[in-house]
């Protein structure tokens, strides 16, 4: 797993050497950021269930501002912190070993252009995060997205309040969904 653009180019990252990630392979991470383009630069990023940490540590290498890691396994957290290391790109990092669920249900300390939601098991967890994020509306920045990585054959509608469904896009046995704030539709 490596660094695919930025500062960080081509450096090489270690895994967690366990299945209590869902690592994302270069081609979706690749995707992933040639759909956000210019948009990653100078953003706030809060990666939940972070893993190796490589969608933030490619954010901070494509010039994101900030990167808020949450993962409460203390193997993945450190290898995050040995990451951030190798690539130089501790400025910006903040790394948290803490529920994901228990962060995200508390009172919004920060409100982020990117909320990356990749959950090792089912999406059954991710769809927790993401209602507990559509509860709490201000976790994201009004002009935000949250992107959800799962497997296709996880996918099901969800009923969001605040939240809405904008794209999807299939790579393999990849699935990412795109979430923003709803829009207001317009009186007649």
């Amino acid at each position: 797993m490596r660094v695919t653009t930025g500062r960080a180019k081509g450096r090489i990252l270690r895994s967690v050497p366990s299945d209590v990630t869902r690592p994302i392979t270069g081609r979706v991470k690749q995707a992933v950021f040639n759909i956000l383009a210019d948009d990653v630069k100078d953003s706030a990023w809060l990666d939940l269930f972070a893993g190796t940490g490589a969608v933030g540590i490619e954010a901070l290498s494509r010039g994101a501002r900030s990167v808020t890691f949450i993962d409460q396994d203390a193997p993945a957290v450190k290898i995050i912190q040995d990451n951030l290391q190798t690539t130089r790109l501790e400025k910006g990092a903040r790394v948290i070993r803490q529920n994901a669920f228990k962060y995200i249900g508390g009172y919004p300390n920060a409100t982020y252009d990117f909320i990356y939601i990749a959950h090792p098991s089912t999406l059954a967890y991710g769809s927790e995060a993401l209602l507990a994020i559509d509860n709490t509306p201000s976790w994201l920045a009004e002009q935000g997205a949250i992107i959800v990585q799962i497997h296709p054959r996880e996918f099901h509608e969800l009923d969001l309040k605040k939240l809405e469904l904008v794209d999807q896009r299939r790579y393999g046995s990849t699935m990412l969904c795109f979430y923003e704030h709803k829009q207001e539709k317009p009186q007649d």
